[in-house]
């Protein structure tokens, strides 16, 4: 009885219309939170913990792994024959406590990152969790938030921006009554909305859920690359080892257990699951890092994205530039006293809360007492830069950018501007107005200018040193802003940016020449938040990866737009939650580090890439051979947890880890694939010739897997050799030090791993095929460089 009580008076107060001025009590909140009316909306980006356990252990390849491990078991091998198994229990632990780590890292920054949203309680506006809003919430938004949940209007005017639902780039107005969906962010303007639809039920989060489902979205070219390996591996596994298994079995005769230990050393050899966990510890020790120096990585696919970037754009407030401004100097027009600007001054900013920047220095200057009655409010656009006020008895008035204003009548008051602008200094006209102006429509002939305001930023104590790095990696900076050219190309120079005069108005730009712009200028003014999308996109046409950072709601579009968007965490909520990449100490001059760690991991994850794969690409080679020549298959699965333990997986971990920060270019897997093919080759030629020749003699097959372990030991050497190029100190340790753990596991350990090394015929054969293993190395890479260089010359014709 008690719970129908309490459900009857749920859902009567979830259809009352709530107060916007008094909002929710405490207690309705808690009921209304309790009944699962919250704003939480499940799930987020991140994986539980227990997922990536999950995850990490329960792989294709691991399977694999545990069922060969069972077979040999079965079939009476030895405990040696195991050694594969240790190795990859060793890579998953690794591979989670990483994870992990870097998980809870993000989390924890991601809790600092949140935001609290302005809500109405107990008739008093306070500061609550997004997730802890419930629907008949009275919320307060106004420029730059992102809205939150479904909601209607109750109090004021908003021009909403629904881009990010609808693809839309153009601002609705938003009255009292007016629905609002959430994911869609306040452009302009000061209300109050009753939130009606929260959490899982809200818009944006149903949109989400949907986009969950396609498991393709958000993988970088790198990632992508290795599901297609892996896929294509995966396919050929099953059938090569049962055609390997029935040809050693039942062709050659062989027992059930020799076998068995063939198929699972050709099968262990083929696997490249070290590369793909490689790549994952790599990327998760660089989100770990990252947090460490205050960036949330929302998504782990940016980190490449940097490593490949040679374009970056970035808006000039709060980029190049401090966000806060200040008012510089008052330029009276048409002999209008100061006294009566300052008069229009105060009254304009005292009808309304401060919408942006500008609003706020104009605030803080002329925020004294004003008796004028404000009878209309229209708030400023990023589309036609200008705001007004209409007031009682005094007249309408305007400010904002002056050739938006003016139109035709802009040239005359344009000389006045020219040395204003030369100093970097941003410009505002405060005009009178006859009527009531309509968004976007002045009539020209109403105008009359009465006043011209200078206001500037600080340029970033850092933002010259930043720069300069960027020159010297070759990423050209190009500076996307929505004020004058002139002021932008000015504050550019201060700051160092290399071809600051090559500078455009977009404004007067149609979308073809905007594409001729992007790679000729370097300052684009004039632009509205979709000619910033535009510009973003025509750059991307002409091949570039670019980064796009931004703190404004105006630059979430080309945010989204980017390769990678960067948000600074002081700026608009709109622009945060857009970003994969959010700086939480907004502190522009990170962004080196921030490349130089994306540069540093993918470059070494290619560099090591080549070192796992020449195993895949020998494995798969000799058991094709193997099929196609009727020998047995000359190894076995402790002699290749040698090979992929110290000429790959050690060495590999290490490298991976190294400083290393010029630019990624060309493709992930194509590139790989060339700088290990020479020494799969070689594996695979060298091997069948050794084996063909001691098979001749009949010569034990124990003492045949010594001599090809030998020959897979130096040439993987060599292959690390070349890696190691050009060799430092930390390079040259690991290789002398993975040389003489090998010389180690074929003498000291020999008899553990059956390797038969001090039969005199073995030693001779080993040392004549080690004498000829580099001539054929270097060769067939010779070969392969030839047909590098025939490419790139048809390419060329």
């Amino acid at each position: 009885m008690l719970f129908k009580i309490q459900k009857r008076k749920r859902q009567e107060i979830l259809t009352q219309s709530t107060d916007p001025h008094r909002g929710l009590t405490t207690e309705e909140a808690k009921l209304r939170l309790a009944g699962g009316w919250g704003n939480r909306t499940g799930k987020g980006a991140s994986l539980s913990e227990g997922q990536i356990l999950l995850k990490n252990c329960l792989t294709f390849f691991n399977l694999l792994f545990v069922v060969m491990a069972v077979l040999l078991m079965l079939a009476g091998s030895k405990i040696i024959k195991l050694t594969f198994l240790p190795v990859v229990i060793v890579n998953t632990v690794i591979g989670c406590v990483q994870e992990i780590r870097a998980k809870r890292a993000v989390d924890k920054l991601t809790l600092v990152a949140a935001r609290s949203v302005p809500a109405v309680r107990d008739g008093k506006l306070c500061r609550v969790p997004s997730e802890e809003l419930v629907r008949g919430d009275i919320v307060e938004f106004s420029a730059g938030d992102q809205i939150c949940a479904d909601g209607v209007l109750r109090e004021g005017e908003l021009q909403v921006n629904e881009a990010l639902l609808t693809g839309e780039a153009d601002s609705i107005t938003k009255e009292a009554g007016d629905s609002l969906l959430s994911g869609s962010f306040v452009v302009a303007g000061r209300g109050r909305a009753q939130l009606i639809a929260v959490g899982e039920d809200a818009f944006a989060a149903r949109l989400a859920a949907e986009a969950r489902k396609d498991p393709k979205v958000g993988k970088s070219e790198m990632m992508r690359s290795l599901d297609r390996l892996i896929q294509i591996v995966g396919l050929g596994l099953i059938p090569m080892g049962l055609l390997l298994f029935y040809q050693q079995y039942a062709v050659l005769q062989l027992g059930v257990r020799e076998s068995a230990e063939a198929t699972a050393a050709a099968l262990v050899g083929m696997v490249p699951e070290g590369l793909y966990l490689l790549t994952s510890i790599a990327l998760a020790v660089s989100t770990l890092k990252l947090t460490r120096k205050r960036v949330l990585v929302q998504d782990m696919n940016c980190i490449e994205t940097l490593a490949r970037v040679d374009v970056l754009c970035v808006d000039k407030t709060g980029t190049i530039t401090e966000p806060a401004m200040e008012v510089a100097d008052l330029l009276p027009l048409n002999g209008t006293p100061e006294g009566r600007i300052t008069e229009i001054f105060t009254a304009l900013c005292g009808s309304r809360e401060p919408e942006n920047d500008t609003a706020v220095a104009l605030h803080e200057r002329f925020s004294g007492e004003t008796s004028w009655v404000c009878r209309k409010s229209i708030p400023f656009n990023s589309e036609y830069k200008w705001s007004a006020g209409v007031f009682e008895d005094q007249g309408t008035f305007l400010v904002g950018a002056p050739e938006q204003i003016l139109g035709s009548g802009y040239a005359p008051l344009g000389e006045k501007l020219v040395p204003l602008l030369q100093k970097g200094v941003r410009v505002l006209l405060l005009a009178g107005y006859e009527g009531i102006p309509e968004p976007g429509q002045l009539q020209e002939e109403n105008i009359r200018p009465l006043a011209l305001v200078t206001l500037t930023n600080r340029i970033r104590p850092t933002a010259r040193e930043t720069f300069s790095y960027f020159k010297k990696q070759g990423v050209c900076i190009k500076v996307i802003s929505g004020d004058h050219p002139e002021a932008v190309s000015a504050v550019a120079a201060r700051a160092g940016i290399e071809n600051a005069e090559n500078r455009v108005d977009v404004s007067e730009l149609t979308e073809e020449e905007l594409f001729g712009a992007a790679e000729r200028c370097t300052v684009f003014g004039r632009v509205t938040p979709e000619k910033k999308r535009l510009l973003i996109r025509a750059l991307k046409r002409q091949g570039h990866t670019v980064a796009m950072t931004g703190d404004g709601v105006n630059d979430v579009l080309a945010m989204k737009e980017a390769d990678c968007g960067i948000a600074m965490a002081s700026g608009a909520q709109a622009a945060a939650q857009v970003a994969p990449m959010v700086l939480l100490d907004s502190d522009f001059s990170a962004l080196p580090n921030i490349v130089g760690e994306g540069r540093r991991v993918i470059n070494n994850i290619q560099r090591a890439a080549a070192l796992f794969l020449v195993k895949n690409i020998f494995s798969l080679g000799l058991s094709l051979l193997t099929l196609l020549t009727g020998l047995p298959y000359p190894l076995e699965t402790q002699h290749m947890s040698i090979i992929s333990g110290l000429t790959i997986g050690v060495p590999g971990f290490f490298l991976a880890m190294e400083p290393n920060y010029s630019r990624v270019q060309g493709r992930f897997l194509s590139g790989v694939l060339r700088r290990a093919l020479p020494g799969g080759v070689t594996n695979v030629a060298v091997v069948l010739a050794a084996q063909g020749f001691m098979t001749a003699f009949s010569m034990p097959q124990g003492e045949i897997s010594t001599v090809c372990t030998g020959i897979l030991a130096f040439v993987g050497m060599l292959v690390l050799l070349q890696v190691c190029r050009p060799f430092a100190k930390f390079r040259l340790l690991v290789w002398c030090a993975m040389a003489v753990a090998l010389v180690g596991c074929f003498t000291l350990l020999g008899g553990i791993f059956e390797l038969h090394i001090w039969s005199l015929r073995v030693l001779l054969i080993l040392a004549v095929l080690l004498i000829l293993t580099p001539a054929v190395f270097f060769t067939v890479q010779r070969l392969f460089d030839l047909g590098d260089k025939l490419q790139r010359k048809l390419r060329k014709n």
